[in-house]
């Protein structure tokens, strides 16, 4: 059999596993059980879901709203692992001298940011927390390559940046951290799988976990070189790159309770606002949990 994982630059620990493929960490793991191991690379972490329901991977990640959708979406998943908490993954971010002080005073804005993505997660709790709802307090528009100009123009009231953005923007000045991550969400990389897979072979599930553990390890070791890989395939500076990854943990954990316990909240506060249209459970999306999306269709 040969496991296919996906990956896309948004999630660390996978794009390192990728891009360290010439090292055989995965193969390295998966060969003693007679498996082999193939990356499917594509651009847009959202469609995770999407292509594992269609058996166009087998093993994925992403930041923490994806799984969500993908269960409203009608995919059935099944969590695997996720990072260690990501404080000071991404911010949100206002020009230095803008009136907006606190989340309250987004009302009526507009604010960019990766719709779909984590992000949303950020921004919808960070309203729900402030009495305001992401689907009427707020225009969300999703990010463009222009998004940090728009806000130092004042032309938007807010931008949720990440990564090296984030660290370039914080070191030309004149933008001040509205919330960061840490303030709000754990911003965990979160880790799932078909449920087939992760039910009849745990054992391959186990062996890749500990890939993105070794991963994790040589990125943690390794940050100049982690960041001149990702400046030269993804743009931005290897300086701040590494400025980026030093500030994530590098570290895989099991999935617990605490962490089921927000992605529930979160799916309720976008089943809430309209960003998905059924309600989910998110216990559904468990190993030994029945074959299931975890969406409560409407009748």
């Amino acid at each position: 059999m040969t496991i296919t994982i996906g990956v896309h630059s948004s999630n660390p620990s996978l794009y390192h596993l990728y891009h360290l493929s010439r090292l055989g960490l995965a193969q390295e793991e998966l060969a003693p059980l007679g498996e082999s191991v193939v990356f499917h690379p594509y651009t847009n972490g959202v469609r995770t879901g999407e292509l594992l329901s269609r058996g166009v991977i087998d093993f994925g990640g992403t930041g923490s709203t994806p799984p969500v959708t993908g269960q409203a979406a009608g995919h059935d998943l099944v969590y695997i692992a996720v990072s260690a908490p990501r404080p000071e993954h991404g911010a949100l971010l206002v020009p230095e001298d803008s009136p907006v002080r606190t989340v309250a005073d987004l009302k009526g804005t507009t604010g960019h940011l990766a719709i779909g993505s984590w992000q949303t997660h950020l921004l919808a709790k960070a309203l729900d927390d402030a009495g305001l709802s992401y689907a009427d307090d707020i225009t969300a528009v999703r990010s463009t390559d222009d998004s940090e100009e728009l806000l130092r123009t004042g032309a938007i009231a807010a931008w949720v940046a990440q990564g090296a953005q984030l660290a370039a923007a914080r070191r030309t000045g004149g933008l001040r951290t509205l919330i960061r991550t840490g303030d709000v969400i754990t911003g965990r990389s979160v880790f799932f799988a078909r449920r087939d897979l992760a039910e009849s072979r745990p054992e391959v599930i186990e062996a890749l976990t500990r890939a993105l553990q070794r991963a994790d390890d040589w990125a943690a070791a390794h940050p100049r070189a982690a960041a001149e890989i990702a400046a030269a395939d993804l743009g931005g500076s290897a300086d701040d790159w590494e400025t980026a990854l030093r500030a994530l943990p590098w570290k895989i954990e099991p999935v617990t309770d605490a962490f089921l316990a927000e992605q529930q909240e979160a799916a309720d506060i976008f089943h809430r606002t309209g960003f998905i249209d059924r309600p989910v459970t998110v216990a559904h999306a468990l190993a030994g949990a029945g074959s299931g999306t975890g969406a409560d269709r409407a009748v």
